[in-house]
């Protein structure tokens, strides 16, 4: 028997403040909520004790954001599948966000181990005029160590119903779509960057968060391997490639810190726990 752990948080407004509710079954819970850029916007850590999400354990995410809520939430460190014999390991994260509503999901880094069992979702309904800005950074085996990813299987799902779907699976036995140049081209770690609004920005709000994507990408030693595109009037999507963790994720940190100003008018805050 896997562990299974469930967390429910409900985001509401009490005057000027974001609030939450949040209601945990099972290894997984936010730490207290914070407030280190004032009441609008509500900065939660979620940590899963156990450290890591073997074979059997499944982990639930289910998220509402009330209008008017801002919520930031990331994690303390990286999320772990180990190595199973056979039973999945399965993460569920759902967002439902109503009008005027902005999510920011930036968990950091997920570590696929050799030998692991991976079922990945992540879905996000937005309203019309709900904004979400996340990320998803995915290391196979353990890059730092040198230690190559064999004998794993990660299936993601990754879903703006209606307008965005993503379904993959990873096998390390799939070297043709490891290794290939039309492929990974054989880099251990894959991101991705997303800003949706739940309608279609301006053309000319699309292009300028585009090309502030772009000057970040040139600037940086990942300029082979990362892009940025509109995949329709209201989201954008830049992609990376690397070998090691850190250089992807602080590209997707440049970008987000450029969007935030552009298109929220919000400083580029950077969660303290990413410094810890």
């Amino acid at each position: 028997m896997g562990w299974h752990g469930h967390l429910q948080l409900d985001y509401t407004r009490d005057g000027d403040r974001t609030i939450a509710l949040d209601r945990h079954h099972g290894p997984l819970r936010v730490l207290q909520r914070l407030y280190p850029e004032g009441d609008a916007i509500c900065h939660h850590v979620l940590v899963h004790p156990p450290g890591g999400i073997a074979g059997g354990d499944v982990l639930a995410l289910d998220g509402q954001l009330a209008s008017g809520t801002h919520a930031v939430i990331t994690t303390p460190g990286a999320t772990r599948f180990y190595r199973s014999a056979g039973p999945l390991a399965e993460q569920q994260v759902h967002f439902t966000l109503a009008d005027g509503a902005r999510l920011e999901w930036l968990p950091l880094e997920t570590i696929a181990y050799p030998s692991c069992q991976v079922d990945n979702t992540l879905r996000f309904d937005l309203a019309p005029t709900a904004q979400l800005m996340g990320w998803d950074l995915l290391a196979l085996g353990l890059p730092a160590a040198g230690q190559a990813w064999t004998g794993g299987r990660y299936a993601q799902r990754l879903e703006l119903p209606g307008r965005w779907l993503e379904r993959g699976v990873l096998d390390s036995a799939d070297r043709l779509l490891l290794d290939s140049p039309l492929g990974l081209a054989g880099h251990g770690v894959l991101a991705t960057l997303f800003l949706a609004d739940g309608a279609a920005m301006t053309r000319t709000r699309r292009e300028d968060l585009l090309e502030a994507a772009r000057e970040r990408i040139e600037a940086s030693p990942l300029t082979p391997q990362a892009g940025v595109s509109a995949l329709d009037e209201g989201l954008i999507v830049l992609r990376v490639l690397a070998d090691r963790v850190e250089p992807a994720m602080t590209l997707l940190q440049q970008v987000r810190a450029a969007w935030r100003p552009l298109h929220w008018g919000l400083p580029a805050h950077t969660p303290r726990i990413w410094r810890m």
